[in-house]
C-alpha cells in the first residue's frame, strides 16, 4: 500500500503572512495585479511576509509559459514574494493524505452523478442550487462508473468576520450542499488543495477578490475538518469594465502590459483608493511602493464590491501579441 506523506501540520510563525495564489490559465491581466498589489501591501505595511504560490493542479487549465510570465510581469513591477515558489501540481501526495484523513474519519462519501444529471434538476432558490444529496445514502457504487469525493456537511453552519466586507454567516448544507472534494476526473479540489497549501506556507490571512468571498465557508469547514490553523480573510474590490463585467480570463480581458511599471502601480493605487501625489509619476517602481507600504488604508476599499475602470491602451497587451517579455 502506498505510504502517504504526513500532512503537513506547521505551527504559523509569529506575524503576519499573506499570501497571491494566480492560476496559471493565462498572462496576469490588471483585475488579477490590482488584488496582488493589495495582498503585497497589506503584508509588508505590517512588516510581514507575501508568499506566492501557482494553483497549477488543473492540466486542463494550465497554459504552457503562463506560470513564468506570472513570475515575470510580479518582478517587473517590484512585487518580489518571499521564500520559495509553492507548486501545487508538485504536492498531490499531500492533497491525497488529506482526503485519506477525511475518509477515515467518516466525512466523506463516492459520487457518481454528473454536471448534466444535476444541471437536470429543479433549482431550489438559487441559480446554483445545493447539492441535493442525492449519494449520500446510497448502499454501493456501481464498479466501473467514474467517481468523486464529496464531503458531509450535516447541519453545518459557517460564520466569520470579514476584514472588509463584515459578518458573513453561511448555512453550508442548505445553500452549498456536501461539496466535491476530489473530481471525476481525478483530479483533488480546489478547496481542499487551497486549505493544505496555506497550512503549509505558514499564511495567516488570505487576501483574494470579493467574488471569492462565498468559497471561504467551505475552506473554513475543510481546515475545521483537517484541524488546522484558523485564518483571517480579506475580500477586496473586483475591477469590472465599463458594462459592469469582471476584468478576468474568462471575459478575455487582455494581459496588462508592464512595460512602463511605474504607470502600471499609480493606475492601480489610484483604482484602489490609495490616491498616491503626482510627483510619484517619475518615480521608480521602488520608490512607488515605498510610499504605498506607508500609507497603505485598507479602508479606503470598505464598502465597496467593485471598482469600475476603463484602463488605457498603452496598460494592455493587444490580443494575440506575444509583445515584448517583461
Amino acid at each position: 500500500m502506498l505510504e502517504l506523506p504526513t500532512l503537513p501540520h506547521r505551527v504559523p510563525e509569529p506575524g503576519y503572512c499573506g499570501r497571491f495564489a494566480p492560476t496559471p490559465s493565462g498572462a496576469l491581466h490588471l483585475g488579477s495585479l490590482s488584488t496582488a498589489l493589495a495582498g503585497f501591501l497589506q503584508a509588508k505595511a505590517r512588516h510581514g511576509r507575501w508568499r506566492l504560490r501557482i494553483d497549477d493542479l488543473d492540466p486542463q487549465r494550465t497554459v504552457p509559459g503562463a506560470a513564468d510570465r506570472i513570475l515575470r510581469t510580479l518582478e517587473r513591477l517590484g512585487l518580489h514574494w518571499d521564500g520559495p515558489v509553492l507548486w501545487q501540481s508538485r504536492r498531490t501526495a499531500y492533497y491525497q493524505a488529506a482526503l485519506e484523513r477525511l475518509r477515515a474519519a467518516g466525512w466523506l462519501y463516492p459520487c457518481t452523478c454528473s454536471r448534466r444529471e444535476l444541471a437536470s434538476r429543479p433549482k431550489a432558490g438559487s441559480s446554483t442550487a445545493a447539492y441535493p444529496g442525492i449519494c449520500r445514502n446510497r448502499a454501493a457504487v456501481a464498479p466501473g462508473l467514474p467517481q468523486a469525493w464529496r464531503i458531509v456537511t450535516d447541519g453545518a453552519r459557517i460564520a466569520f468576520g470579514d476584514g472588509l466586507q463584515g459578518w458573513v454567516e453561511q448555512d453550508l448544507e442548505r445553500e452549498v450542499g456536501d461539496f466535491i472534494v476530489y473530481r471525476r476526473d481525478a483530479v483533488h479540489a480546489y478547496h481542499l488543495a487551497t486549505v493544505v497549501d496555506d497550512a503549509e506556507q505558514g499564511v495567516t490571512e488570505v487576501l483574494r477578490g470579493v467574488d471569492l468571498l462565498d468559497s471561504t465557508p467551505r475552506q473554513i469547514f475543510l481546515q475545521q475538518r483537517l484541524a488546522l490553523p484558523d485564518k483571517t480573510y480579506v475580500h477586496v474590490p473586483i475591477l469590472v469594465d465599463l458594462r459592469g463585467r469582471k476584468l478576468s480570463k474568462q471575459n478575455l480581458a487582455p494581459e496588462a502590459a508592464v512595460e512602463r511599471p511605474g504607470q502600471v502601480l499609480m493606475r492601480l493605487l489610484n483604482w484602489l483608493g490609495q490616491r498616491p501625489p503626482l510627483e510619484l509619476f517619475a518615480a521608480s517602481p521602488q520608490e512607488i511602493l515605498n510610499w504605498a507600504i506607508a500609507n497603505w488604508d485598507l479602508e479606503r476599499l470598505r464598502g465597496i464590491e467593485r471598482i469600475p475602470v476603463d484602463p488605457s491602451p498603452d496598460l494592455l497587451r493587444a490580443r494575440g501579441a506575444a509583445g515584448t517579455a517583461p
